[in-house]
């Protein structure tokens, strides 16, 4: 017959050494639940803009070094994806799709719950694993402080390859990679990299940027940056305008113009007082840019001067206008006419 006295002791002894082995390992996943933040971009959860600005720019120029070694070895690929409203034919290359999904998946890892809106469209059949060590450059550490935001409020935009057409045309300076990160739909961080003279625009609004203003404009007589599919369009209704001496200057790609704005260290940019656009755009052409403008005291609206938010639909039907430190209110009521061209 089995002791009373026996039994207390085994089972005593049992629950020592359970408590030896597994005391440990409870503890630590305590301390872990108590004690660990959320996960960057997780539901509910915060993400800091600081470390966001880093990646971002790092997106950029990883998308860029796609789209120029694509470009470098001329294996474009290039094949129409559609049409635009305007009835132009739009062109897929592999540079799009390789820069896509390197900045997508470089964005996504660091940022696993934020919504990211491409131009591209993601194959999950094609996911890429690409790992951040959430280092912070020196120069973003001097100039952008740490602000948390809820993770909810963050929607990013990114255009892997702006200016498609002249990239297939081999007119690289126009071609850019941009992200930009929006918080209740507006623009707060901009980033605009020209992937074939490696310069690199950013900014952040409320926090700062390694790029500025230009320091003279002519609102008299300005020059005015357009794209090169409509440049007969704006053409008249500026010189009308503003007067004959008005230099129209034509141009691919939306993150062209808005550099053309500012006080760009590249060769190969060319300087224009105001971006016009008097038709349909994508939200992930000019987002970047619209950030970029509003960190330096710039402005960039509709044509009839309403505030573009970049939430909801992946488009811009009002047209635009840019400018920095111009009197943007101005030069929106000079321009009624570009309004109802845009719809057209």
């Amino acid at each position: 017959r089995l002791s009373p006295l026996g039994v207390a002791v085994f089972f005593f002894l049992g629950l020592g050494v359970l408590y030896h082995l597994y005391s440990g390992f409870l503890a630590g996943r305590f301390f872990f639940f108590v004690l660990s933040e959320p996960a960057a971009g997780a539901p509910g959860g915060a993400v800091d803009l600081r470390f966001f600005f880093a990646v971002s720019v790092l997106a950029a120029a990883r998308g860029g070094e796609e789209v120029r070694r694509v470009r470098e070895g001329n294996v474009l690929n290039a094949k129409a994806k559609g049409k635009t409203r305007e009835g132009a034919e739009e062109q897929l290359t592999s540079g799009d799709l390789l820069s896509n999904r390197r900045m997508f998946y470089l964005l996504k890892s660091a940022f696993p719950a934020v919504q990211i809106n491409s131009e591209e469209r993601v194959d999950t059949a094609d996911q890429e694993t690409v790992s951040w060590d959430r280092s912070i450059p020196e120069e973003i550490k001097q100039k952008i402080q740490p602000k948390e935001v809820p993770a909810e409020s963050v929607t990013v935009w990114i255009d892997p390859l702006d200016a498609t057409q002249e990239y297939t045309e081999d007119l690289r300076q126009y071609v850019t990679t941009m992200v930009c990160v929006a918080v209740n739909g507006k623009p707060v961080i901009g980033v605009i990299h020209k992937p074939f003279s490696a310069y690199t625009a950013w900014a952040m609004v409320d926090g700062g940027s390694n790029v500025k203003a230009r320091s003279s404009y002519n609102e008299k007589t300005p020059r005015i940056i357009v794209s090169r599919s409509h440049a007969g369009r704006v053409e008249q209704v500026a010189r009308q305008t503003f007067g004959n001496k008005t230099v129209i200057i034509t141009a691919g790609g939306a993150g062209y113009k808005v550099l053309a704005l500012l006080d760009v260290a590249d060769k190969n940019q060319e300087e224009a007082d105001i971006y016009i656009h008097v038709t349909y755009i994508k939200k992930w052409d000019i987002c970047a840019g619209n950030a970029v403008l509003r960190a330096l005291g710039g402005h960039m609206t509709t044509l009839t001067g309403e505030e573009i938010t970049y939430t909801g639909s992946d488009g811009n039907e009002g047209g635009l206008i840019a400018s920095i430190n111009m009197n943007h209110k101005a030069l929106i009521e000079k321009l009624p006419d570009l309004e109802k061209t845009s719809h057209k």
